[in-house]
């Protein structure tokens, strides 16, 4: 059993001398541990519907025929799950996430839906039990964020996430214009695989310009007294990532290189995406910069995506976090692209 080849290996006297070296095999370990932990549920699940099957026949007692509809709903939502890991079958679907959202042109009101889709994410990640650290946070000048980048650390994030790569559009009764007037609202999320120090890319320190400058802040005690902001611009790409939430050059300068190490093995992977694509010219393509999903608040409710034809009625549901159907539709619509 790979499990207990794995428990040897890491008790072996001089395994921990190079800790680095374990990375691979400590992530193996907690995959191979979480399968385990899925189907035990499952089987646990699957006894209980079976339990309270038998007793419903004898008797049909409401109490019986409650406790049946609460033990198949369990396992319905438990092979659900089960289903969505089983499509997370690529390399990088285990790594955390970088998520990058920026508004689009339109001031204020792109920069409220920047906000509104920050928050959507973050209650996402709660729900999931994820760990978000900010990397870099920019506020609005009225309101909202000018852009924010946060690594998502859980369970599959990267494979779950990855769908949310677009443009997401809002069409609401903007809350800023006095008129009552409805606006159409865009803003681009980005979602990179984050595999830190691990990422086989190499960068040469000449193809490198870094900047250092204050960070912005509130005002009065909050403002940032020191360079300690980070700014690196990779000449040869021309990708510009920044980060100054750590309170020391050296903590953000790592930070930045962390999300461009993340940034050029994503580009890597999609130069292959797009190798592949070119074999499947008459498909609808999905790439960052496409509008995938729309979230209408007038003249009626509905968020739609695009790619997959799923329509959620319930908006304030998923503004607040339940993307769940969203995320499995998209996993299966791309499973079934990938067969054909």
């Amino acid at each position: 059993m790979r499990l207990l080849e794995i428990e040897k290996q890491i008790s072996a006297p001089d395994a921990w001398n190079q800790p680095e070296n374990l990375t691979p095999i400590l992530q193996t370990k907690s995959s191979l541990e979480n399968v385990k932990t899925r189907f035990s549920r499952l089987e646990e699940a699957r006894a209980d519907v079976e339990d309270w099957l038998g007793l419903a026949e004898e008797d049909q007692a409401q109490e019986a025929l409650e406790h049946l509809s609460q033990s198949i709903e369990r396992l319905r939502l438990l092979l659900e799950r089960a289903e969505m890991e089983m499509l997370l079958s690529g390399e990088e679907d285990s790594l955390p996430a970088i998520l990058d959202i920026h508004p689009g042109a339109g001031g204020t009101e792109a920069q409220d839906w920047a906000a509104m889709l920050l928050r959507m994410y973050l209650r996402w990640a709660d729900k999931h039990g994820c760990a978000c650290e900010y990397l870099n946070f920019q506020t609005g000048d009225e309101a909202g964020i000018k852009s924010v980048t946060l690594r998502v650390t859980g369970a599959n994030t990267y494979g779950l996430l990855k769908g949310e790569n677009g443009i997401h559009r809002l069409i609401r009764i903007s809350p800023f214009d006095a008129s009552g007037r409805r606006h159409t609202s865009f803003a681009s999320v980005d979602v990179l695989p984050d595999a830190g120090q691990n990422i086989s890319i190499r960068i040469d320190e000449g193809d490198l310009r870094i900047d250092v400058f204050r960070a912005g802040g509130s005002g009065g005690q909050h403002v940032n007294k020191t360079e300690s902001a980070v700014r690196i611009t990779h000449l040869p790409s021309g990708i510009v990532v920044q980060c100054q939430n750590e309170k020391s050059q050296h903590s953000n300068k790592d930070a930045a290189m962390s999300v461009l190490r993340a940034r050029l093995y994503e580009r890597e992977l999609r130069k292959l995406e797009a190798e592949k694509k070119n074999r499947y010219q008459d498909k609808e393509a999905i790439n960052f910069g496409s509008q995938i999903r729309t979230y209408t608040l007038q003249p009626y409710r509905l968020v739609k995506d695009h790619r997959t034809g799923t329509d959620e009625t319930d908006v304030d549901a998923v503004l607040d976090g339940n993307l769940d159907k969203l995320i499995r539709d998209m996993l299966l619509h791309s499973h079934a692209d990938t067969k054909q």
